[in-house]
């Protein structure tokens, strides 16, 4: 595609907003709010594509339990927000590096600063997800207007490989597109007219942010409602698996200390041990074979 050329989408996006019209004559505060009126729409365009969510969420968890990856393809703000939801599963629930792989139009230089005619590389896109994904994986494209050619080549080509997939979108008619699961966040026009940095990106930092510990939590990384996969990284994070422990088990803040030392700084399997009664040994032993899932492991312990 020529820099020169000019494709004209059709997405409610790209509509001109009526309640903002004239903004930029108002004052500070003013803008602000009608930012937030129009910002309290996006939960609930979230909320009414739940159903689509719920299945591109067991679509990626039996990817991952069947030895695949999750993907990210996006351009462009979309992009970014792919890179910041795969980088934080790492630390928040000490997911494998390997797990979520996040794809950029325009590569690393793209983090900070736009690149020239990325999202129009359909054939990076494409060379990409065929370099790096495989028949196992699941792969999720992201794109405001449904159509942007980066993403929609890099889901033709792992729907060639035999990869599941699934496209996040602000268009709620993004036409003929190679998803198994579309899901359509009508987010309306933008504030500012074009602007998918806002309310598009806000409704797929929601998505994803869902999407994401939500499989996290139906691979077993979440107990109840507590992070007991994260790592410690820092000396807050450890003094939050010391209050997880207490929180969930209700033992006192001494005997959290030392159980997660003899588990080695493992926080599930001193979840374990101060739950069952269990040594660590017998607690490591049951969330192996229960797959790291703790109620499992809890059940199994219990006969």
């Amino acid at each position: 595609m020529s820099r020169d050329d000019a494709i004209r989408v059709a997405s409610p996006t790209e509509r001109v907003n009526p309640d903002t019209r004239d903004i930029d004559l108002l004052p500070t505060q003013e803008i602000l709010r009608l930012f937030n009126v129009e910002d309290r729409t996006v939960p609930e365009a979230v909320g009414r594509v739940l159903p689509e969510l719920a299945e591109a969420v067991d679509l990626a968890v039996a990817a991952l339990r069947a030895g695949g990856k999750v993907h990210y393809v996006g351009a462009g703000t979309s992009g970014r927000l792919a890179v910041l939801d795969a980088a934080e599963l790492v630390p928040t629930f000490n997911a494998p590096p390997d797990w979520f792989v996040a794809h950029q139009a325009g590569g690393q230089d793209a983090y900070q600063q736009a690149v020239e005619n990325a999202e129009d590389d359909g054939e990076s896109g494409a060379r990409e997800i065929r370099e790096a994904a495989t028949s196992k994986d699941f792969v999720v494209g992201l794109a405001a207007s449904g159509r942007t050619p980066y993403v929609i080549s890099a889901l033709r080509a792992a729907r060639e490989l035999g990869a599941g997939t699934a496209l996040v979108t602000s268009n709620p008619d993004p036409g003929e597109v190679p998803a198994d699961v579309v899901i359509p966040v009508d987010t309306g026009p933008e504030p500012i007219s074009g602007s998918t940095r806002m309310k598009a990106g806000t409704a797929q930092k929601l998505v994803l942010t869902s999407f994401s510990t939500a499989v996290m939590i139906r691979l077993g990384r979440v107990y109840s409602n507590f992070m007991v996969s994260m790592l410690a990284t820092n000396a807050k994070l450890r003094g939050r698996t010391i209050n997880i422990l207490q929180e969930a088990t209700g033992a006192p803040e001494a005997a959290c200390a030392e159980a997660l030392t003899a588990a080695g700084g493992d926080l599930k399997t001193a979840l374990v041990h101060l739950l069952s009664g269990a040594d660590v040994e017998r607690s490591a032993a049951a969330l192996t074979l229960a797959d790291g899932h703790v109620r499992e492991a809890l059940q199994n312990l219990r006969g």
